[in-house]
């Protein structure tokens, strides 16, 4: 089963779906499972974490893994982009806020540039300093990013803008996508691909806890939300613009609209996460998904869940062709 599209050729690759880089889920191991099962795989470098980039390299078992790392962030350590670069060069993704500073490092080591984007200026900005992909993801994405644009509409808007403007550029969708519906969806948008983050969090090779995941498979999609409050709790400052998706839980519920008043107590609230995080307590800790928690019912392998999506989208396409052709 294949479905073959210019991101599958342009990087030799069997199916065109395209792993995350979150931290900490994208570990090592399922960035190794998804390249295996022909996908590509991205470990996450997050916020330039050297420990633990350096220790789930070091389980990455394949030469065809890439990397991705917070934009804004790579100030705190840069020479960890460049030991990503020689270490994972199959393609490295730059998410939130401008890649041009690092663009033409990423260029010049002759590793293929991703770039997410979420606003059409921020896509234009990714095509002019050399991204050879760009991923639009809409709000309804787990973790991070812009409150501004949906998945369905966006997604060709992009398409059309890069066809335009740079005709060579690939486009991958993301926000939503859970299964091969949304792998079919996206294609018939005009995507090269998908990019998934949610559903892959939700696998056995996922760094997340029994615990977390089993309490997305009992959630659905109405109970995320868009907030910052942990990003407070940790004093982590983000851009303008910027929130993240995340799971309800009494901690949301607690801060959300109080946001003043937890900046005043981050440090005392920081200790509660961790600690809660300790303890599998995720009325406390944050569980970071998008609303196709909905759409996932079970915790699989990595390989075990690209063939089962890819058959799926195959199955849309063929079921609609036999209409068509009937009619």
């Amino acid at each position: 089963m294949t479905i073959s599209t210019r991101l599958t050729k342009r990087f030799g690759i069997k199916h065109p779906i395209v792993l995350a880089p979150m931290t900490p889920a994208s570990g090592g191991e399922l960035a190794s499972a998804v390249a295996a099962a022909g996908g590509l795989g991205l470990l996450g470098g997050g916020y330039v974490d050297r420990v633990w980039f350096e220790r789930e390299s070091a389980k990455v078992t394949r030469p065809d893994v890439g990397a991705g790392f917070i934009t804004w962030t790579i100030p705190e350590d840069p020479g960890l982009l460049d030991i990503a670069l020689e270490r994972h060069p199959r393609a490295m993704m730059l998410s939130f806020s401008d890649p041009g500073p690092y663009a033409a490092r990423i260029k010049k080591a002759g590793v293929p540039l991703i770039c997410q984007v979420h606003t059409l200026d921020h896509v234009f900005r990714a095509v002019d300093v050399g991204a050879d992909v760009v991923v639009a993801q809409g709000t309804e994405a787990g973790g991070h990013g812009w409150a501004v644009r949906s998945t369905m509409p966006f997604v060709p808007t992009v398409v059309d803008a890069v066809a335009k403007r740079a005709p060579q550029v690939l486009v991958l969708a993301a926000g939503g996508i859970a299964d091969g519906r949304g792998l079919a969806a996206s294609l018939m948008l005009g995507a090269d691909g998908v990019l998934m983050g949610t559903r892959f969090w939700a696998t056995r090779e996922a760094l997340i806890p029994d615990a977390a995941k089993a309490k997305v498979l009992a959630a659905t999609g109405d109970e995320t939300i868009r907030t910052s409050v942990y990003d407070i709790a940790h004093q982590r400052f983000w851009p303008p613009g910027y929130t993240g998706r995340l799971m309800r839980n009494e901690f949301i519920e607690k801060w959300q609209g109080h946001e003043k008043e937890l900046a005043a107590t981050a440090a005392q609230e920081l200790k509660k996460i961790e600690d809660a995080q300790g303890a599998d307590d995720f009325e406390i800790a944050n569980v970071t998904v998008g609303e196709s928690i909905g759409l996932v019912h079970d915790i699989p392998k990595a390989g075990d869940l690209i063939n089962r999506i890819v058959a799926e989208a195959e199955a849309s396409f063929s079921r609609f062709s036999s209409s068509a052709a009937a009619a």
